[in-house]
């Protein structure tokens, strides 16, 4: 039978299904780490769907009541409520865990989050945290108008800089349109971003050799448990992290990796949920041969010793 050949992708348009195969390049982590370990909490309270932020209902995404459904120019004030709890109590017990440990992490923060309590963005900066655009509203951009949603970009990056003293390099929108990667190439200053969920390893973007591509993920991350997915607790959230950890790490004997760990306030920002994640620092920072790292970091490491 003959062998078929696969063409890999060199424009947006298509599909790279081949990457690095069979031969991923060697990362050369510092200190000879077997895996880089990195953390993002992300900041969207308040930023999410509302008749206060100008929407037509209310928000029904990534919240505590299963099957919640819009309510048309109308408040909902009990999801509004799980919001706040992040921005009120959840991100401030999860800096605190951070700071505990002495680690660094990435905020994905959202620009009208950040407007609206800029305190939390203060003391991002003040931590040592990088902070990453994740849009100027919690919402889906599929059907944002490109010229909006290139406002929005520009936006952010003014907050982020006010706020923090210095423009964000990195970005992830999440629920993305086809234009966002266009439109942060467009808007120049970012050496990241992170929508895609495609590797364990950073990628050049195929038609603009300077951009990296650093992939995120939604399988080690906490809104798996509100996605119905089964994972309802903080143990077996603890269990799914410790399984991918020890198994990179196995891995990276011979072929280091990346592994991303998704943290949101209104969520990880709970007791019960905050066990989970402290379980796991406790355990990871007990292991040799692991980076710890910000996202930022990645990228700088990237350029100068993997190179394109």
């Amino acid at each position: 039978m003959q062998k078929l050949k696969y063409q890999s992708a060199m424009d947006d348009d298509s599909r790279d299904l081949i990457g690095y195969g069979a031969n991923p390049p060697d990362p050369q982590w510092p200190c000879d780490a077997k895996l880089a370990l990195q953390f993002v909490l992300n900041v969207e309270e308040g930023a999410e769907q509302n008749i206060l932020n100008g929407d037509d209902s209310s928000e029904t995404y990534l919240q505590e009541i299963p099957g919640r459904q819009p309510r048309i120019s109308e408040r909902d004030k009990s999801v509004e409520s799980f919001y706040e709890y992040g921005a009120r109590a959840g991100f401030w017990r999860i800096l605190r865990i951070f700071a505990n440990y002495q680690l660094p992490l990435t905020a994905f923060a959202v620009g009208r989050s950040l407007e609206l309590n800029p305190d939390a963005g203060y003391a991002l900066a003040e931590a040592g945290h990088e902070i990453a655009g994740h849009g100027y509203r919690w919402i889906n951009y599929r059907n944002v108008a490109i010229n909006e949603e290139r406002e929005h970009i520009q936006r952010t990056v003014e907050i982020i800089h006010k706020i923090s003293g210095k423009s964000p390099v990195g970005w992830y929108t999440g629920r993305c349109s086809n234009n966002t990667r266009d439109l942060l190439i467009q808007q120049g200053g970012f050496s990241y971003d992170s929508d895609a969920y495609n590797d364990d390893l950073p990628y050049w973007f195929p038609r603009q050799p300077s951009h990296l591509i650093i992939p995120y993920t939604l399988v080690n991350n906490d809104f798996r448990y509100l996605s119905g997915s089964g994972m309802d607790n903080s143990e077996a959230f603890y269990q799914s992290l410790c399984a991918a950890f020890n198994l990179l790490m196995t891995e990276g004997e011979q072929h280091p990796k990346l592994m991303s760990v998704g943290l949101h306030s209104r969520i990880s920002g709970h007791p019960a949920r905050a066990d989970a994640l402290v379980r796991f620092l406790d355990y990871v920072v007990s292991q040799e041969r692991v980076w710890i790292c910000r996202r930022a970091e990645i990228a700088d490491h990237w350029r100068q010793y993997v190179g394109g």
